[in-house]
């Protein structure tokens, strides 16, 4: 009854805390509200009409969402860049960001989700993947696998900082023997959802885009790049606009991480270039579109050729010590990073997987307003929760939310 008693005290604080807040606080979560409308609206207009009003089609069945979906999948798992150092390393320099960077794993996780549901075509469908009331498919879909790890994983980073949250917020220290075992696991089980969803493309016999040895290793690259990177400019926010300290050896120390996987997530691009183009074979076709078009076919082109220069850019200028250090020009190498990789694993990859079909026809895909509309509402989602867990966190963290006997 005791710790029932702190939860409800804690849930009670919570919701006191989160809406409270400045002018800017509350302009961005009205921001968020009326993005999360838009996309509710357009969601209405796809459950009635299905997926039609999207750009999808039976020759490409996978859009928008699924790429969405794929990106984020390494966003949440970037969490883990953050995990091992502080539980399992004891590195206190990462401790201030690890708790912000579970939340962002956490909103990560809803978010794919949510993209899984739309492209589903609506949620009605979802009990087909409820194991012993769905046709489940398990152990020999790798889809059962992919969603096996991906709910594990979401348990995992809501227990561990919800346990050391609680404990701090009734004054008391949190004991390492009962989260670290579970910091443990979540690093395994980081590298599992993301290589298990690179599993699910690479094991498509039919699409030789996909059938690449690299594709599992490139995503667990990309996704410590981009992950980190969207970490570094959520902790520039907040320490811009609240009172939680990151110190600036915290923010150089994730920045060497990204810097790391950038170039990794590189090289291993260039080694795909190089087994697409020096000796191509009727299965490069898929890339060809993807960078130079086909048979006059070209709609991914500016998206490629606007992802490849800012990921070498970005790349180029983290490398360099004195520009890293350079907080502006840090955070602007993030953001391109950021958006680089969001390109080159959503249209960089998932599109051209389908083309050319079977048969060699060539059906573009572009997404429609209102898979747009719904992706900016489901991304408003994400951002709406994460600013409600980080606003918790950070009250407990600095001591402003204290359980009162």
């Amino acid at each position: 009854m005791g710790r029932l008693k702190v939860f409800k005290s804690l849930v009670k604080d919570s919701l006191d805390v989160t809406t409270r807040g400045s002018k800017k606080y509350h302009l961005w979560m009205g921001f968020l509200t009326l993005m999360m409308l838009i996309g509710m609206y357009c969601y209405s207009i796809q459950l009635e009409h299905g997926l039609s009003v999207t750009g999808m089609t039976d020759r490409v069945s996978w859009g928008l969402y699924i790429s969405n979906f794929t990106f984020l999948v390494g966003v949440a798992a970037a969490a883990v860049m953050l995990v091992m150092p502080t539980y399992v390393l004891k590195d206190i320099d990462f401790k201030q960001a690890v708790l912000i960077g579970e939340g962002l794993a956490v909103a990560a996780l809803i978010m794919c989700l949510a993209f899984v549901i739309a492209d589903m075509g609506g949620p009605s469908v979802l009990w087909h993947m409820i194991p012993g009331i769905g046709v489940f498919n398990f152990p020999n879909s790798m889809l059962t696998w992919d969603v096996i790890v991906l709910n594990g994983y979401l348990f995992i980073n809501i227990t561990i900082p919800f346990y050391i949250l609680f404990r701090h917020y009734q004054g008391k220290e949190s004991k390492s023997s009962v989260y670290v075992p579970g910091a443990f696991i979540s690093v395994f089980w980081a590298v599992a959802i993301h290589l298990v969803t690179a599993f699910l493309y690479q094991g498509l016999q039919a699409r030789p885009f996909w059938n690449n040895a690299l594709l599992g290793p490139r995503f667990l690259a990309s996704a410590f790049a981009a992950g980190p990177a969207l970490i570094i400019l959520v902790l520039a926010v907040i320490r811009t606009y609240t009172s939680f300290k990151v110190e600036d050896k915290t923010i150089k120390k994730i920045a060497m991480v990204v810097t790391v996987a950038a170039q990794i997530n590189l090289i291993m691009l260039i080694s795909e270039l190089f087994k697409e183009f020096y000796a191509p074979t009727h299965h490069s076709e898929s890339a060809y579109y993807l960078f130079f078009g086909l048979h006059g076919k070209d709609a991914l082109l500016p998206w490629i050729w606007t992802a490849i220069p800012l990921n070498v850019l970005a790349t180029v200028l983290l490398t360099f010590h004195k520009l890293r250090n350079n907080f502006k020009v840090l955070f602007f190498s993030c953001f391109i990073l950021f958006i680089a990789i969001w390109i080159e694993k959503g249209f960089g990859l998932i599109v051209p997987g389908f083309i050319p079909g079977p048969y060699g026809k060539i059906a573009e895909y572009l997404p429609t307003g209102i898979e747009i509309g719904v992706t900016l509402g489901i991304w408003a989602l994400g951002a709406f929760v994460f600013t409600i867990l980080a606003k918790t966190a950070i009250s407990i963290e600095t001591g402003k939310l204290r359980y009162k006997n």
